[in-house]
C-alpha cells in the first residue's frame, strides 16, 4: 500500500520529469544547433533518467540486474554532462569535441561495469572501478568550477553571470552531498527520505534554472549563429564605436561614458594595454564596473568583453598587414603592437575574424594593391 511518503515522491518525480521534458523541448527550440542548447537537452534527459532510477520501488525491482545498468551509467555520467553544459553556456566560442564524448562514454561504461558486478566479491580491481567512479562527481565539479570561473569578469551579459553563479554553487553543492549521501547509505541505495529529499532538491534546482533559462531567452543565452562580417580596416572601429549608441538614450551619464570610452579605444587605444580587464577599464574612465559592462554589452552588442577588445586589436592588425609600406613587418610585430601577447592567440582570433591567416590575409591583400 502506498504511504504518503511514496505518493509525495512520485508526485514530485512527475512534476520534475515535466520539467526536465519542458526545458529540453525549448532548448532545442530556441537554438536546436547550438553547443549550449545540445548540452542543455542532454543533461535535461539525463536527470530524467536518473530521476526515475532513483525512485526507491524501481531500485528495490531492478537493483542489481542487467536491466538497471544503463540507468547506473547515465546517472554516473551527468556530472560529466553537467560540465560540458556549463562549459557550453557560459563560452561563446564553445565546440563540442571528441574528448567531452570520450568522457561521457567511459563514464557511463563505468557506472554499468560497477552495476553488473555488484553482487561479485570484492576484488582489486572492482575496488578501483568504484574508487574511479566516486571520483567522477568530484573531479567533474571541480572542471565545472574551473569553467565556470574562467573569464567570469569578461562576461557581459549580466543575466547569464547571476545564472552562472547559482548554476556553478547548486550544481557542485547538489552533487557533492549526493555523493556523501550515497557513500553513507547501504550500497549506495538512498532510503525513502533521503529520495525524497533528493527529488525536492533537484526539482527546486531545474525551477530555478528553467526559469533563468527562459527569462534569459534565447538571445541572451546563445551567441547568434550567423556570422557577422569583420569591418574593413579603413573603418576599423565601425561595429564597437559607442557614437554609434542609440539617439534616444537619456542618460546622461552613460553618454559621457559613451564618450568617454570612445576616446579611450580610438584615441588613446586602450585596447594596447596588456591584461586591459573591464575592471581596469572602469577605473581608467572612472565608471563603476557594472555600467561599464551595460554599455558594451546593451548599447554595443558585445556579450563578452575579450571579444570587443580583440575587435579593435584584430582591426589595427588587418590595417597593418594590408598596408604595402609594412610588408617586411614581422607578423608578430603587428600583433604584439596591437595588443596581442602571444602569437598563438592572434593567429586564432584572425583566422576565426577572417577565414584566413594573417600570413594569406597579407598575401592576398597586397598582391590586389
Amino acid at each position: 500500500m502506498a504511504t504518503p511518503l511514496t505518493l509525495l515522491d512520485a508526485l514530485l518525480r512527475g512534476t520534475l520529469l515535466a520539467l526536465l521534458l519542458l526545458m529540453a523541448a525549448v532548448l532545442r527550440r530556441d537554438r536546436p544547433r547550438a553547443p549550449a542548447a545540445l548540452a542543455g537537452v542532454a543533461i535535461s534527459l539525463g536527470l530524467a533518467v536518473q530521476v526515475l532510477g532513483a525512485m526507491p520501488w524501481i531500485e528495490d525491482l531492478l537493483a542489481g540486474s542487467p536491466g538497471f545498468a544503463p540507468v547506473i551509467g547515465i546517472s554516473v555520467a551527468n556530472a560529466v554532462l553537467f560540465w560540458v553544459f556549463v562549459e557550453a553556456l557560459f563560452d561563446d566560442e564553445f565546440v563540442l569535441r571528441p574528448r567531452h564524448l570520450l568522457a561521457w562514454g567511459a563514464a557511463v561504461l563505468l557506472g554499468m561495469l560497477n552495476c553488473l558486478s555488484a553482487g561479485v566479491h570484492a576484488t582489486p580491481l572492482r575496488d578501483l572501478t568504484m574508487t574511479l567512479q566516486r571520483a567522477v562527481p568530484v573531479v567533474f565539479s571541480v572542471l565545472a568550477v574551473l569553467a565556470a570561473a574562467r573569464h567570469w569578469r569578461a562576461d557581459l551579459v549580466e543575466g547569464r553571470r547571476r545564472l552562472r553563479a547559482f548554476l556553478l554553487v547548486s550544481g557542485v553543492a547538489y552533487t557533492l552531498a549526493m555523493l556523501l549521501v550515497r557513500l553513507g547509505s547501504d550500497q549506495g541505495r538512498l532510503s525513502a527520505l533521503a529520495a525524497l529529499i533528493d527529488v525536492l532538491a533537484l526539482l527546486v534546482m531545474v525551477s530555478a534554472a528553467a526559469w533563468g533559462l527562459l527569462r534569459l531567452g534565447a538571445g541572451e543565452l546563445f551567441p547568434q549563429t550567423e556570422p557577422v562580417a569583420p569591418p574593413e580596416p579603413e573603418a576599423q572601429h565601425a561595429s564597437t564605436e559607442p557614437a554609434a549608441v542609440a539617439a534616444d538614450a537619456p542618460d546622461p551619464a552613460d553618454e559621457r561614458l559613451a564618450l568617454a570610452l570612445q576616446r579611450a579605444m580610438d584615441e588613446e587605444r586602450a585596447y594596447r594595454d596588456e591584461g586591459l580587464s573591464v575592471a581596469s577599464l572602469a577605473a581608467r574612465l572612472g565608471a563603476p564596473e557594472y555600467r561599464l559592462r551595460r554599455l558594451i554589452n546593451q548599447r554595443l552588442g558585445h556579450r563578452n568583453f575579450n571579444a570587443f577588445v580583440n575587435g579593435y586589436r584584430l582591426a589595427e592588425a588587418r590595417a597593418a598587414l594590408v598596408d604595402p609600406r609594412r610588408a617586411e613587418l614581422p607578423v608578430l610585430s603587428i600583433a604584439l603592437d596591437a595588443g596581442f601577447q602571444s602569437i598563438g592567440p592572434f593567429n586564432r582570433a584572425f583566422k576565426a575574424a577572417t577565414g584566413l591567416t594573417p600570413t594569406e590575409f597579407r598575401r592576398e591583400k597586397l598582391a590586389d594593391s
